[in-house]
């Protein structure tokens, strides 16, 4: 095991209260595996990442858990044993590579500071070690572009100048925060393709935080769904997206427009939104937006259950004692949520048909008024 997060608690103190940004957060990740864990914004996918690798700001703070990294306790590391750690063992993709790279400072030289942080070499031979990284990662003619300030490359070129950095030290674990964010399909393909190669290669392990399901189904091994800090869902990729068991995973794929879908049929929505996190619905955090809700789901949080590998946390599959239910009551219970989610799909293409009948008959009526 090269990652093993256990009951992760990461909470921001405000004037109003306390944010539970994580809460009881677990996964493990092994040597070599790609872990998506994917979410709406305000999941809790960044602040995750971002415990792990000790990087929360301020007033930010592990409130309660355990986070091992090779056996080593990442929890009461200190900054100095961090900064050891980051970089040389653990590195980070973050979000946006024009605010993540010094704009005045050239792109060759941030990644010699990288490697001489790290490791004991001259000049020279990191510089080498630079144009060699950037040459891995697909940039042409790295001799020159090396000198290249940020300005001077594109968004995708951006992305893999912080890929060489992040891999100049040859890191175990690379956390990859939505790495592909803002950049065209093609350079996404590219982006996603480079990040399986070099896993290939090198045997490193990478945490893939997103948003977008299509990369998360060509590119990981295992799946994490979290929602208001918390794991709702957790399974092989192939086994989620074949049968999803959370209300909350199977509306995010069937939110994705498919070729075969009924054109007379809008395409579904989760309705409602995220909840404001000092005003946390009682019970479920997804109680208030789920097609599936029961009286127990307003009432208490349900358990995060296994059932042969596939964790998921819903009264669906859950009785009121936190056990697993039988297997003719799981085939029972699903069968009424997806009928949910095509009752509500259906309730919602009718209202938007009523909605645009009353706009159309509105705007005869201004036109008529308006010629006469």
């Amino acid at each position: 095991m090269l990652l093993s997060v256990k009951n992760l608690s990461t909470e921001f103190p405000v004037k109003k209260g306390i944010v539970k940004a994580v809460e009881d957060v677990s996964f493990d990740v092994d040597a070599g595996e790609i872990l998506a864990i994917v979410g709406e914004s305000g999941s809790g996918k960044s602040v995750t990442s971002l415990s792990v690798m000790g990087l929360l700001a301020e007033p930010g703070h592990v409130a309660g858990g355990s986070m091992e990294f090779e056996g080593k306790d990442l929890v009461h590391l200190s900054e100095r044993e961090y900064r050891e750690l980051r970089g040389n063992d653990m590195a980070m993709i973050f979000q946006e590579p024009m605010t993540s790279l010094n704009p005045v400072y050239r792109v060759g030289k941030q990644i010699v500071e990288a490697i001489r942080t790290h490791e004991n070499v001259s000049k020279k031979e990191a510089r080498e070690r630079a144009i060699d990284m950037l040459r891995k990662v697909g940039i042409p003619s790295p001799e020159k572009r090396i000198d290249d300030y940020p300005h001077q490359m594109s968004g995708g070129m951006r992305q893999r100048v912080m890929i060489a950095m992040a891999l100049s030290c040859n890191p175990k674990l690379l956390i990859a925060d939505e790495p592909t964010t803002a950049l065209d399909v093609t350079i996404q393909a590219q982006i996603l393709d480079l990040l399986r190669r070099l896993r290939d290669d090198t045997g490193m392990a990478v945490l893939l935080i997103t948003h977008d399901l299509g990369v998360v189904s060509e590119t990981a091994d295992r799946v994490v769904v979290m929602y208001c800090g918390q794991v709702v869902e957790e399974a092989e990729v192939r086994t989620l997206f074949d049968h999803p068991m959370h209300p909350y995973t199977l509306g995010l794929l069937k939110s994705i427009p498919r070729l075969e879908d009924d054109d007379s049929k809008r395409l579904y929505m989760i309705k409602g939104m995220v909840p404001n996190p000092l005003e946390m619905p009682p019970g479920c955090h997804f109680s208030d937006r789920c097609d599936s809700c029961m009286d127990i789901c307003r009432e208490k949080i349900p358990d995060l259950v296994d059932l042969n590998g596939h964790k998921v946390r819903c009264f669906l599959y859950e009785n009121a004692e936190g056990e697993a239910k039988s297997v003719s009551a799981i085939a029972e219970a699903e069968a009424e949520a997806i009928a949910d989610a095509e009752a509500a799909r259906d309730v919602e293409a009718s209202e938007a048909l009523l909605a645009a009948e009353e706009l159309r008959e509105a705007e005869i009526e201004d036109i008529e008024e308006a010629s006469r």
